[in-house]
């Protein structure tokens, strides 16, 4: 195959019928989080949301999540896709349309979601499409899931915030950021999870604009 066929793939969405099958059990998993040993799928406390941000690859988006204060736990996972739990391997084929994301849990009393949003904004870029930096392939594409009307409202206000202060700092490009209410969050394979706290001097992609947020 060449590399152009082989980059398209990677580049190019599935359809729900051309998307690999997946498998009918969850792939396993952490039970608690690395750092806080907190329980990666609940119970979480209440008046707690869940959003789930992708920033291209998941390791150093996590790390820089789970160290925000009023973030109660996080989680490495895949979403956006068709694939019924999808391996790690299978993703990275394109074939299933899902992207790395972080699940993040989080106490709105003490942490804002324009303050969440802000450093997602900030720290990696928003504009890229189909990749983050070096990272290509629709895996790594920039996306936002939002679990209530409310959020979503939000997301929206902040994206087109963020756009108008692209486009003042000088910059054409237009924020390609995937946007929608969450579908069917799956959980990473048990190595990435908290993967930069295990692995301190591995892989960490991410690099934003230079533009700040004015908002959060």
């Amino acid at each position: 195959m060449y590399l152009s066929e082989l980059f398209n793939k990677k580049t190019a969405m599935p359809t729900p019928e051309s998307a690999l099958p997946g498998r009918p059990t969850a792939m396993p998993t952490a039970v608690n989080h690395f750092i806080s040993g907190r329980p990666l799928k609940g119970p979480y406390p209440a008046g707690t949301e869940v959003v789930y941000l992708g920033m291209g690859c998941f390791w150093g988006a996590e790390r820089l999540l789970w160290e925000m204060p009023g973030v109660w736990v996080t989680a490495a996972g895949y979403a956006g896709g068709y694939t019924v739990n999808p391996t790690y391997q299978e993703t990275t084929t394109g074939l299933t349309g899902h992207t790395e994301v972080v699940k993040v849990v989080y106490d709105p009393a003490v942490i804002t979601l324009e303050t969440l949003l802000k450093t997602f904004f900030e720290e990696h870029d928003p504009t890229q499409g189909m990749r983050q930096g070096n990272d290509v392939g629709s895996t790594y594409r920039s996306a936002i899931y939002t679990t209530t009307p409310e959020q979503l409202e939000t997301v929206l206000a902040v994206r087109d915030a963020f756009q108008a202060a692209l486009t003042s700092a000088g910059r054409a490009a237009k924020i390609t950021t995937e946007i929608g209410p969450a579908g069917e969050f799956y959980y990473a394979e048990d190595y990435h999870q908290q993967y930069l706290a295990k692995n301190p001097d591995g892989y960490c992609g991410l690099r934003g604009t230079g533009v700040s947020c004015p908002i959060g």
